[in-house]
């Protein structure tokens, strides 16, 4: 066979055995390799041992690669910010995924943690993460969370509105405390990703706008700034931006820092305000496909540094305190997904081309990336190697919704059926944190394998879990098997 008029552009064809079953060190995760049977393994242990003990589908996490990850960003940004501005403060932005170990591996390799929601601070409480070390998010906080957060003493409260600024002052204000604030500001920086996650641009729910009102009047950041800093019952740490997810350019995240700078030196000058903190978000992006370039984290702290370097010299300012909030580049290629193959069919899509369908035992349940962004993603024949033709393939999931599919595009072998296991890499962000349980199906395991083996960090729903919200539903058996469990804990 050859390739497929089908195939969109960036798909790259395998020419030979040894393409098709190449696993390519950008998308996957540094424990990963092929044994010499042919069956993938992380860190010598199989992905056939892994699917056996722990079921599919399976979310498998490379714990040393997750941790080095965040390691080297901890260490790119100190070396390149430590003349500049004393180094960096790192928080890991853990809506991309969260666990208690994850938690807790983010604050032993000297890390930080942001956290979006009540739920998120308490499993970085129950991961041993320094309240201090904690940052709070969040674009419509409740009371609840808001207190919860005073009452534990995080780092810093990060606002996005004069609205909720006000209510965090009332509140620190009936409780006597100060409020540790970070403002979250809109630069206005169209960064070059998908419209749902562009958060910069001024028509969307986050951030304070920086633009002054059609008569002169003060932008609302403006006016946050010096409401906060007034404010007897606010600490004003300093300002705050995120321009977007799944970046690839410099160019957005210096232009940010640029005009926040500017905004720095504007507030000092006219108002006598010294901004000492500027967090400039996260939003680094992974390779997913072959097509996708991400940066080094060295390369990026240096960009970046040497940037900030020239604008505040030419403003006249010290440089604040820095701090950045990656999520993805730290926790996506660490993870890949397990899947058992079921269905398989060719599809005639015209009269001379055809497309084969490969049906796995997830789908958007455990990754609703693709019918949310559009999300590509490859595929990988795991449980063995095939010397069959190539043919390009749509992996789909068990749902049921024409739009359930895991890998929209891949070249697997023609062979490929019932019973073989697929891997899907870079999927250890934003799966399980958006999980669900469409069609009543089980939420996977996850697994954690080091250098000293494997670990199950999360295990597999079950039936019983399904049911236990139920009100008034008695003698629920506490381990109901499910039908789409195969086999595992």
């Amino acid at each position: 066979m050859a390739r497929s008029a089908l195939a969109p552009a960036w798909l790259p064809y395998p020419e030979s055995v040894s393409d098709a079953h190449h696993i390519d060190p950008v998308m996957w995760a540094d424990g990963v390799e092929r044994g010499g049977d042919g069956v993938v393994t992380v860190h010598g242990v199989s992905v056939a041992k892994l699917a056996e003990d722990y079921g599919t589908p399976l979310l498998v996490l490379d714990e040393d690669d997750f941790r080095a990850r965040a390691r080297a960003f901890r260490t790119a940004f100190n070396a390149a910010f430590d003349q500049l501005c004393g180094g960096v403060d790192v928080y890991y932005a853990s809506k991309s995924l969260l666990t208690v170990d994850v938690a807790r591996w983010a604050r032993e390799e000297g890390l930080r943690v942001d956290t979006a929601s009540g739920g998120e601070l308490a499993l970085a409480l129950r991961g041993g993460v320094d309240p201090a070390d904690i940052g709070l998010h969040g674009n419509n906080k409740s009371d609840a969370e808001i207190h919860r957060a005073l009452e534990v003493g995080v780092g810093r409260i990060v606002v996005d509105s004069l609205d909720e600024l006000n209510r965090v002052a009332e509140l620190a204000g009936e409780t006597g405390q100060q409020a540790p604030v970070m403002l979250r500001l809109t630069p206005g920086v169209h960064a070059h990703t998908h419209d749902y996650i562009a958060t910069a641009h001024e028509d969307q729910k986050f951030g304070l706008s920086m633009a002054t009102g059609r008569n002169g009047e003060d932008s609302p950041a403006l006016e946050a700034v010096r409401f906060a800093a007034e404010s007897a019952s606010i600490e004003f740490l300093g300002l705050h931006c995120h321009i977007g997810s799944q970046i690839f350019e410099a160019a957005g995240f210096g232009a940010a820092a640029e005009k926040l700078l500017t905004f720095i030196a504007e507030i000092r000058n006219d108002a006598g305000i010294v901004v000492k903190e500027l967090d400039l978000g996260g939003g680094h992006g992974i390779a997913y496909t072959p097509a996708d370039t991400p940066r080094h984290p060295e390369e990026i702290a240096e960009t970046l540094a040497a940037l900030m370097r020239a604008v505040v010299d030419r403003l006249g300012i010290d440089c604040p305190r820095v701090s950045i909030e990656p999520g993805r580049a730290i926790s996506g290629p660490p993870g890949f997904t397990l899947y058992t193959v079921g269905v398989t069919k060719t599809v005639q899509v015209d009269d001379d081309h055809s497309r084969r369908y490969v049906a796995v035992d997830g789908g958007m349940s455990d990754n609703p990336r693709p019918v949310l962004y559009d999300a590509d993603y490859t595929a990988m024949l795991a449980s063995r190697v095939s010397e069959a033709s190539a043919t390009l393939s749509r992996v789909v999931g068990k749902h049921c919704e024409s739009g359930d599919i895991v890998v929209r595009d891949g070249y697997l072998p023609d062979d490929v059926g019932r019973g073989d296991l697929l891997a899907v890499p870079a999927t250890g962000a934003y799966t399980h944190v958006m999980s669900s349980n469409y069609n009543m199906l089980p939420r996977p395991a996850i697994v954690a394998v080091s250098h000293s083996g494997p670990r199950l960090i999360i295990r597999r729903e079950s039936e019983a879990d399904l049911f236990a919200r139920e009100v008034g539903l008695a003698d629920v058996p506490a381990s109901t098997p499910t039908t789409t469990d195969n086999g595992g804990s």
